[in-house]
């Protein structure tokens, strides 16, 4: 099962994308700007094969690119392919669910740096629920919807992390590891427009949390059922605190009691769109960090509080250049460092 990992006191770290083409920079200006909590990030700028969902999906049976559309092949028969994921998860064979240089250019190159500062190396996958959404058949239905398709893809996605923390302990010498599922769908999760089956997400979860060994987190940039997203208990929740925390912090004693148990907070304070960010400054970002800390102490204990929160940009950052992007993690990092100054946190 993934477990929690050891309490971030309130350090930063950054979120999937960054608008870089050239993984070699990427990661040099992760390990600059978080040395302490870096990751690995998505490069979707690079080309098709590097964005959310295309990234994570060689392995896919039916895997159909056509017109920049990933859609899975019904017209031909993946039995094999399917029953080749089964036997790899209950088997636990994850060699073969490996990313390589064309879809994950820079998680290629973070793997061979030396990291001897960091005390948690973070990467992301795409959740099954996005995935599942993302990807349609003949009938341009997509693939979630399909129970036997659903119960495939999640535990490929649970192979791909497995290999994922796998590769970043025995290739940088990381001691901890954290993958994040990337699921920005999780906002149709009470939704009637796009129904979700609250039991079919359970179960995929716990599919990826069986197989991972280290800790295992979710990111969703919108509002969505936090009470149910809680529930799950991820080692850490990413969300877009810039415009949700006010949602988030309607279950502030869901909040409480899941930080009790070891459950880390990513608050995603610092907007990453550049035009947004543009409107704010690091004071103005730390006021807002300042006043959900003030709210939610009110029945969470602030040293629980600051041990298990992070900070970082509310999502990937991919529409800004390369300075636009370091300084919005720079303005993440910064709040982490004031508020660790002030509660006096070594």
């Amino acid at each position: 099962m993934s477990r929690m990992i050891r309490p971030p006191n309130s350090r930063a770290t950054g979120v999937g994308a960054l608008p870089h083409t050239d993984p070699v920079l990427a990661c040099d200006d992760v390990l600059d700007i978080f040395p302490e909590f870096p990751y690995a990030p998505t490069l979707p700028d690079r080309g098709l094969l590097e964005s959310i969902v295309f990234n994570d999906s060689a392995q896919l049976p039916g895997r159909l690119i056509r017109e920049d559309r990933l859609l899975y092949d019904s017209t031909r028969d993946n039995t094999a392919a399917m029953e080749q994921v089964y036997l790899d998860f209950v088997e636990e064979n994850f060699s073969r669910y490996a990313l390589d240089e064309v879809h994950a250019s820079a998680f290629s190159d973070m793997m061979t740096r030396s990291l001897p500062g960091a005390r948690v190396l973070k990467c992301q996958v795409t959740g099954p629920v996005t995935f599942g959404m993302q990807v349609v058949d003949a009938d341009k239905r997509p693939i979630y919807y399909d129970s036997q398709l659903v119960d495939v893809l999640s535990k490929m996605i649970a192979l791909k992390a497995r290999w994922c923390e796998n590769e970043m302990r025995a290739r940088t010498g990381i001691k901890e590891t954290l993958v994040v599922l990337n699921e920005p769908y999780f906002a149709s999760l009470g939704s009637s427009v796009v129904p979700l089956d609250k039991g079919a997400v359970r179960a995929g979860w716990q599919d990826i949390a069986s197989l991972v060994k280290g800790g295992l987190g979710v990111h969703c940039c919108s509002n969505t059922d936090w009470s149910f997203v809680i529930g799950l208990d991820p080692s850490v929740i990413s969300l877009d605190a810039y415009t949700t925390a006010t949602e988030f912090l309607l279950y502030a004693d869901a909040i409480r009691d899941y930080m009790e148990r070891g459950g880390v907070v990513a608050w995603g304070i610092v907007p990453a769109e550049y035009k947004l960010f543009a409107c704010e400054s690091v004071d103005s970002l730390y006021a807002r960090y300042c006043a959900i800390r003030t709210q939610l102490t009110k029945c969470v204990a602030v040293e629980l509080f600051d041990a298990q929160s992070l900070i970082t940009p509310s999502c990937g950052i991919r529409f800004a250049d390369r300075n636009g992007a370091g300084e919005i993690q720079r303005a993440a990092a910064e709040i982490s460092r004031r508020i660790r100054a002030e509660a006096k946190i070594p």
